[in-house]
């Protein structure tokens, strides 16, 4: 039975969502003078919607809140914190995803606060609804179940993340593991099928953390 419900999201679905979400926002009317990214997640759409909306300008800002594959930390912060002159300027704050919402809402309070754009609006790929504190002025897809949204540039972390929880709590019972019960029990948990290179590399930078020693061709968990 899976244990984190997963989404593998492949490069096409996100040009396609991010070209979805433009439409969304050119029929608005609203026109974006710059496009701030919620670094990370949402650097990669952020940059699509730059060229789907003929946006030159692009800023980042870094609000924090998940810090670790599909695991909450207790509260959400700025990290790198610089200031700006937005004024006269319209903006768009561009993330990946509404979960809790609470690392966009302190985004959009810190820009609003500090940098001072004209107006400013929030679009987002996928909007968690059950369970997000704010809903953004534009997204693509509503989640009404809650998922962990395996996106193409965090797939080696989320793979490590995933296999270091798993690993931890079944290294409990069993300490010695070959490479393919590894991966059979990861699809088991998580639903998907990261490839091959994905798992020898997570597999590899757990050997350098020390969760994991290889002795021949098995694994040992030191848990």
């Amino acid at each position: 039975m899976v244990k984190v419900n997963t989404k593998l999201v492949s490069w096409e679905e996100i040009v396609e969502w991010s070209r979805g979400l433009a439409k969304i926002i050119k029929s608005s009317g609203y026109k974006p003078d710059v496009i701030i990214a919620v670094a990370r997640g949402g650097y990669v759409p952020a940059r699509l919607l730059c060229d789907f909306l003929m946006v030159e300008n692009l800023l980042s800002i870094q609000s924090q809140h998940w810090t670790e594959a599909a695991k909450v930390a207790e509260k959400a912060v700025i990290k790198f914190q610089y200031s700006i002159d937005l004024n006269g300027a319209k903006a768009l704050l561009v993330d990946d995803i509404v979960d809790t919402g609470e690392s966009l809402m302190l985004a959009k309070e810190f820009i609003v606060r500090n940098w001072r754009p004209k107006e400013l609006k929030i679009a987002t790929l996928q909007w968690i609804s059950p369970v997000a504190k704010i809903k953004p002025d534009y997204y693509f897809i509503e989640v009404k179940d809650w998922v962990w949204f395996q996106y193409p540039w965090t797939r080696l972390e989320d793979t490590c993340q995933f296999i270091r929880r798993m690993l931890t709590e079944e290294g409990k019972s069993k300490r010695e593991w070959y490479l393919g019960e590894i991966i059979d029990k990861f699809r088991e948990w998580y639903g998907i099928d990261v490839g091959m290179e994905y798992y020898k590399e997570a597999i590899e930078l757990l050997i350098e953390e020390g969760l994991i020693v290889r002795s021949g061709d098995k694994y040992l968990v030191r848990v």
